[in-house]
């Protein structure tokens, strides 16, 4: 006897909280790699996560009190989990606008995909990559297109000074170097 699980409504306040939302009027950038990679999260869920989950709570069903089954009562948590990630992923990749660093190999112009060393007014020395909202993971020292610090590089060539406004005041950035990856995928 097959139950049926009962599906989550469209659109819950949850799907946006974690990330965040594409600014009004802007395009969903991200590169041919972090397009992929979430493709791939998201059929993986599909294809992978969603029906063990649901084999797991269909079983956990099966056995009885569910007031007190931790299998059924974490199943169905981790269920809706999923169905809120295949939701927000789903919704992302549809309004993703694809873009290939590549195209700009040899420039000294930072544009989206750029790899920027810069140095600020107290003579710290950074480099970050500038990536889109869902694919930028600051502990790998990317940086989303939309944070204060892209909007403040973005446009400026190597050797120009821009300004970058903080909660401590303006600093003061200058473009030592700007990267592009030269082939489809790889990064600079």
């Amino acid at each position: 006897m097959g139950q049926t699980l009962p599906q989550q409504p469209n659109g819950t306040e949850d799907d946006e909280i974690e990330h965040p939302a594409v600014p009004a009027g802007s395009k969903n950038y991200i590169t041919p790699c972090g397009y992929a990679r979430l493709k791939a999260e998201l059929f993986d869920l599909m294809d992978t996560e969603r029906p063990k989950i649901v084999d797991i709570v269909h079983w956990a069903a099966s056995n009885g009190d569910r007031s007190e089954n931790g299998d059924y009562l974490y199943g169905k948590k981790r269920l809706r989990e999923i169905d809120r990630r295949i939701r927000f992923l789903t919704k992302r990749l549809e309004i993703a606008e694809i873009v290939n660093p590549a195209i700009h190999a040899g420039n000294d112009q930072v544009f989206f995909g750029a790899t920027v060393t810069y140095v600020d007014d107290l003579d710290c020395e950074r480099t970050i990559t500038i990536l889109g909202i869902d694919e930028a993971d600051s502990s790998q020292a990317q940086v989303s297109w939309i944070s204060p610090v892209a909007r403040a590089l973005l446009k400026a060539r190597e050797g120009d000074q821009v300004q970058l406004a903080t909660p401590s005041g303006v600093r003061l950035l200058e473009v030592l170097q700007v990267r592009y990856p030269s082939t489809l995928g790889h990064d600079a």
